[in-house]
């Protein structure tokens, strides 16, 4: 069982006016942040590409790729997973810098590829924002490529969206095979292709029943290789009381009716096919890719005993969201972390 921390690349996961947590998403903060996750015994920390912020776009946005680089330099245990939209990145320039940031860590980075949903960064940029199945398409050629390249091999590749001639990139790495590769997304496409070409396969916080049924399906289908493990993301609120957890739940429900303005604009920029925006379109929840959807909310025992039932069925690592987070993120450590793992 591992537990992670979504970086704060634009600023707050649950409601973006909450007086006790201001607005930041400086490289500073996070730089404070992931290394206090580190030494607070969190094992990864996920950092979200995006371009442009996608809740608010005259925020700050912490940049992705050089942020990571930096991480990898500044902390000596924790696993860096750097979010890639391929349509972003060529595949053969990518794949050499997930290896420079894999050396620079000495082995602890990983890639979390995403097809994107957020609309106006693509389009603005001139690049175009293709439909749902061929993203994933665009996708899945995307990684045949940078696969083999993180390992070290040369490549030659001929397809609808690349053309790759005896590429080969040096130095490989030498702490594994590869960076580990994570696969985002709940659609056909996006199982299929975790199935084929992931390590970790994120799932968005939903109910322990749905989520079961989402391991069961891609656990099922054959693979080479390891067997698939999988991941969840979820927002976090644990309090020494029940009552006082959902106090501090109901407290983030109406500092989020703040940003109804905001939201508003963010589900018209977000593509209506995209799985992700119908899943969590259904349940009232306080964060990002499904927040307390998945229930990690209660006194500390719940939420404990909520931990272990989602790791029985295969969750193997959780990533944890907090508000404020630097205060939770600690209190996390302090008093879930020493009841679940003797569980």
């Amino acid at each position: 069982m591992r537990f992670g921390i979504w970086a704060l690349v634009h600023g707050s996961r649950g409601a973006l006016q909450d007086p006790e947590e201001p607005y930041d998403a400086s490289w500073e903060r996070n730089l404070a942040l992931v290394q206090e996750a580190e030494r607070l015994g969190y094992d990864s920390t996920l950092v979200a590409q995006h371009t442009i912020n996608p809740h608010h776009a005259p925020n700050d946005q912490l940049e992705a790729w050089t942020s990571s680089a930096a991480l990898a330099a500044a902390t000596s245990r924790i696993e860096i997973i750097t979010a890639i939209k391929p349509y972003l990145y060529h595949p053969v320039v990518l794949a050499k810098m997930a290896l420079q940031i894999e050396h620079i860590s000495r082995g602890r980075f990983a890639i979390n590829l995403v097809n994107a949903w957020n609309m106006p960064e693509l389009e603005k940029a001139g690049i175009g924002f293709a439909e749902h199945d061929e993203r994933y398409a665009y996708g899945r050629e995307w990684i045949s490529v940078v696969d083999p390249l993180m390992r070290g091999e040369t490549v030659t590749f001929q397809g609808k969206y690349f053309n790759v001639n005896d590429y080969t990139l040096r130095p490989a790495d030498p702490y594994r095979a590869r960076p580990r590769i994570y696969v985002g997304g709940e659609s056909e496409p996006a199982r299929a292709l975790v199935a084929d070409h992931g390590d970790v396969w994120f799932i968005n916080g939903q109910s322990l029943a749905d989520v079961e049924t989402l391991i069961k399906d891609v656990a099922s289908r054959p693979r080479r290789g390891a067997p698939l493990k999988f991941g969840l993301s979820a927002f976090v609120i644990a309090r020494e009381t029940e009552a006082e957890a959902q106090a501090a739940l109901l407290r983030l429900f109406d500092l989020a009716k703040l940003d109804a303005p905001i939201r508003a604009v963010q589900r018209a920029n977000t593509d209506p096919y995209s799985v992700m925006a119908q899943t969590m379109s259904k349940t009232p929840r306080v964060g990002s890719n499904g927040g307390t959807a998945a229930g990690l909310v209660g006194s500390y025992d719940q939420v404990a005993e909520r931990i272990r039932q989602f790791n029985a069925i295969g969750v193997e690592l959780f990533m944890l969201q907090f508000q404020p987070f630097e205060a939770e993120m600690r209190r996390f450590a302090a008093e879930i972390m020493s009841r679940v793992r003797p569980l």
